[in-house]
């Protein structure tokens, strides 16, 4: 897969998640296998004024080529002038830009998977951010929903202005807004997506939890390479597993609970090293009970890890457990957040009048980075 002037095999990119994709757990996901790796979403408000937090985020290990970073935006202009920052101070080598984020208090701004809807507006800003780009050949991409609603489906309209712009992919997540993460994602519109964008990658994502299942929705669609989210929480070994089945090799032995506890040590000296020991091990906590999903602990063991404060207490409570567990048959499949559909998609006063408005909706801009 050719993203702009990077090949990029096998054809895998790890999702941007907020809390998640940070650089330690980019790091450990590539100790599995290559790929394209994205970090947290980063609004380009606080990219353009500097927020300290949102600059600390923008932190790239020496081994991550190409550095991939995600921006959020509503206005053109300052999407330009973020790009135009992230090429003069040399941040990433690829910009993947979000109109896929579901959450209201993004859909509410006439951000996300809202912005499509507004095709003049959408326009201008994949336009405003691949010329600010093409200095430096930083490929941009796209990454979208199929729609806000079953009623305002956008993403055949989008595929096709992102393509005019020059992007250099685009990827479409088979949910609506209003799906939020609940249901089964459609691929079928991924199909329809790879029919209609046909000059450049078209990427598939929703319901990747096993190599299987990338290979299924690429035979299924036609697209180019899948994305993965939620499949690779507490199991970052899926990208070993997705190189083995791109190049055709036998999938590797699943791991043992003792393998899964190195695993979670790695990721916690990752985190250590790259936050500090205390805020390090915190970040971990959220990781635990996924990377223990289905083997045998026990409900106390489970509520100590959950509440873990350094590495000597993570390996104590580690030595406490039966290691020589197989991994579990009830580890696999869906993982991650799901919950119930949204009743009503939040989005700006009016937003649904015109689609061809170009104006940008007051307030829309967040002044913060992470999601």
């Amino acid at each position: 897969m050719t993203i702009g002037r990077y090949q990029v095999w096998p054809p895998v990119e790890l999702a941007p998640m907020a809390g998640i994709t940070n650089r330690s757990f980019r790091k450990l996901c590539r100790e599995f296998g290559a790929g394209l790796y994205v970090c947290e979403m980063v609004t380009t408000m606080a990219l353009v004024e500097r927020n300290p937090k949102t600059m600390d985020m923008v932190r790239f290990g020496p081994q991550e080529s190409p550095r991939s970073l995600q921006l959020y935006g509503v206005d053109p202009d300052v999407v330009r002038r973020s790009v135009e920052l992230i090429v003069e101070d040399d941040l990433a080598d690829h910009i993947d830009l979000n109109f896929g984020c579901p959450v209201p208090k993004v859909t509410r701004r006439g951000g996300g998977s809202a912005l499509p809807y507004k095709r003049k507006l959408f326009e201008s800003i994949v336009s405003q951010a691949v010329t600010a780009a093409a200095p430096a050949n930083i490929p941009v991409t796209v990454k979208m929903r199929i729609g806000i609603d079953p009623e305002h489906i956008t993403y055949l309209d989008a595929g096709r202005i992102a393509e005019g712009c020059g992007a250099a992919a685009v990827a479409l997540h088979g949910r609506t807004a209003l799906q939020h993460y609940s249901g089964t994602a459609d691929w079928s519109a991924i199909a329809r997506l790879k029919e209609t964008v046909t000059s450049v990658p078209v990427l598939g994502n929703g319901d990747i939890f096993s190599a299987q299942d990338a290979l299924n929705m690429m035979a299924r669609t036609g697209c180019d390479g899948v994305v993965v989210g939620r499949g690779c929480q507490g199991r970052p070994w899926l990208f070993a597993e997705l190189a083995a089945a791109f190049d055709g090799r036998p999938s590797p032995t699943p791991p043992t609970l003792r393998e899964v506890a190195a695993i979670m040590r790695r990721h916690a000296e990752l985190l250590c090293e790259e936050l500090g020991p205390a805020r390090g091990i915190r970040d971990l906590r959220k990781h635990i009970s996924w990377y223990l999903r289905g083997f045998v602990v026990g409900s106390t063991a489970r509520l100590d890890l959950g509440m873990v404060d350094s590495l000597d207490d993570l390996d104590r409570m580690i030595d406490q457990l039966d290691l020589t567990q197989p991994y579990p048959t009830d580890a696999e499949g869906p993982r991650g957040r799901a919950g119930s559909p949204q009743s009503k998609v939040a989005l700006p006063h009016g937003w649904l009048t015109d689609p061809d408005e170009l104006a940008v909706p007051e307030g829309a801009e967040i002044g913060t980075s992470g999601g």
